[in-house]
């Protein structure tokens, strides 16, 4: 059965290890976008750590949850998002102003929706998690 879109694969399985309890979980295929959501979350402590598993059928990441992760997913399609607009998308994805991150491409990398807001650059929605 062919993957339609990984992105969404990868962070419900981040959410299904995270509701289970399970210490860690192995997410495939290794996409480079997906490492680079992977580095972001790793950042703001929402998993320990990640590596990538060479298997020889597109690799494989294997990921240290901490049970920071209460809920995430994709938004599909990946809408475009301008600096101005973020404040409504964050109102829809996300539980509160403090609490969580939209996950977002930009033209410097895969970045959490405050730092993009820091920078003033807009991009296009990936995901949420909180």
């Amino acid at each position: 059965m062919a993957r339609l879109n990984t992105v969404a694969d990868a962070l419900c399985t981040l959410k299904n290890a995270a509701d289970t309890g399970r210490a860690e979980c192995i997410v495939q295929p290794a996409a480079a976008l997906i490492g680079e959501m992977l580095r972001v979350m790793k950042e703001a402590g929402y998993i320990r750590e990640y590596t990538l598993v060479e298997d020889g059928r597109g690799g494989q990441f294997k990921v240290t949850m901490s049970g920071m992760i209460n809920k995430c997913g994709a938004i599909s399609p990946r809408f475009s998002v301008k600096l101005a607009d973020m404040e409504s998308w964050e109102q829809q994805y996300l539980p509160s102003k403090s609490i969580g991150m939209l996950l977002i491409s930009t033209s410097k990398g895969v970045m959490p929706h405050h730092e993009a807001r820091q920078l003033g650059i807009g991009g296009e929605l990936l995901g949420y998690v909180y």
